[in-house]
């Protein structure tokens, strides 16, 4: 049966509309623009966007380590006595006198016993005939040596006996992922840093991807778990009211394009690469990445930019965008090399053939289409 003038009208124009379609083959969707595209938008001057093809000295010009660390605030701190005092505190106070009518003491009385007396919120006590005394953060020792300073002007040879009554003495707070978080003592074997997340159980998380922060005084450090284990110099000592925060790195970079996964993906590690970022976000989609179209998009302060630029005029945060080339050798070491930061946004572009394979299909299927009308209409 031949086919109806009507028939063959339809099949026509929709043969032409498939032919439009592949003609406009950039109006299909698609997840963003393309390598090409955004190579010629580095020559648009009003974007602003540097376009640096990754090799291995752009990353190692490009790798920057994050602030993170103990000042010296901190380090420069030696460790307490254990029985510090602590605002909170009852303490205990005997004075001997070596005189028959004492300053404290009665008539035919050579000690006496201070009442029970309370460390004020200001670290301090009031003592008798000596005043304020400064006691926080010192051993009963050491407050023993003050009281009989202030009162050996007074009475001869005094003799004093200083002791802490109630109250938990110096103490910290540990938060955040230990195991068993709290308000703990220091005491003799947890004076300092390592020692005290010990005592809490240790970490509950994994420990290459920890942070130990310490909050003090106003100040604030932080140092990787990984690296309060392997420098000393970073179990540092403790003081009373210090909070420490151990928790997971927050830092995260988003992952677009021909991916597996499209979407903020956290680091699994301290020092993530190029290749490693791609893994994490499920690797490239094999019918559709261009692996010649991988970018890093970040802003980057002056100093860093002029370095991978080759310039030495730029001037402020820049937009940089790093392009890998997955097909040659040194872009595979290049992209080992190339160190993720946080709040990178990592895309992968497609391939041109991808574009052309989503033409020929919908093509084909217009095609095949305006067969089928044809077939019902004979």
């Amino acid at each position: 049966m031949q086919m109806t003038r009507r028939t063959a009208q339809v099949v026509r124009a929709m043969m032409v509309g498939a032919m439009v379609i592949a003609l406009a083959g950039c109006t299909l969707p698609r997840s963003g623009p393309t390598a090409g595209e955004i190579l010629r938008a580095g020559d648009d001057p009003d974007l602003g966007l540097h376009i640096v093809a990754v090799t291995p000295s752009v990353a190692a010009a490009a790798r920057s380590e994050a602030a993170i660390g103990f000042g010296s605030q901190f380090t420069g701190a030696g460790p307490i006595s254990a029985d510090a005092i602590s605002p909170g505190d009852t303490l205990a106070i005997t004075v001997w006198e070596n005189v028959d009518a004492g300053l404290l003491a009665g008539i035919g009385q050579k000690s006496t016993a201070v009442q029970e007396i309370q460390v004020d919120e200001s670290g301090q006590i009031f003592m008798p005939y000596v005043g304020r005394v400064s006691v926080a953060g010192s051993s009963p020792e050491v407050v023993r040596g003050r009281i009989t300073e202030g009162l050996i002007a007074q009475t001869p040879d005094p003799q004093v006996e200083v002791r802490r009554l109630a109250g938990d003495g110096a103490t910290v707070t540990l938060l955040g992922d230990v195991r068993e978080p709290g308000v703990y003592p220091i005491e003799t074997p947890t004076l300092r840093l390592s020692a005290m997340i010990a005592s809490a159980g240790g970490v509950a998380i994994v420990p290459e991807t920890a942070q130990v922060k310490i909050e003090r005084g106003g100040r604030t450090g932080s140092v990787w778990l990984q690296d309060l284990y392997d420098n000393p110099s970073f179990d540092v000592a403790l003081r009373s009211g210090d909070r420490i925060i151990v928790e997971q790195d927050r830092r995260t970079f988003t992952a677009l394009g021909a991916t597996t996964t499209q979407a903020s993906v956290p680091f699994s590690k301290r020092d993530m690469s190029a290749i490693e970022a791609l893994g994490a976000s499920g690797g490239l989609q094999g019918n559709s990445a261009d692996p010649t179209g991988i970018f890093v998009f970040r802003a980057e302060n002056s100093d860093t930019a002029n370095r991978v630029t080759g310039r030495a005029d730029l001037i402020g945060a820049q937009r940089v965008a790093y392009v890998i080339d997955l097909t040659e050798p040194q872009g595979m070491f290049a992209a080992r090399e190339f160190v993720i930061r946080d709040e990178d946004t990592v895309y992968v572009t497609e391939a041109p053939l991808a574009a052309w394979r989503q033409v020929i299909n919908f093509t084909a299927a217009a095609v095949a289409l305006g067969g089928s009308v044809a077939a019902l209409s004979n």
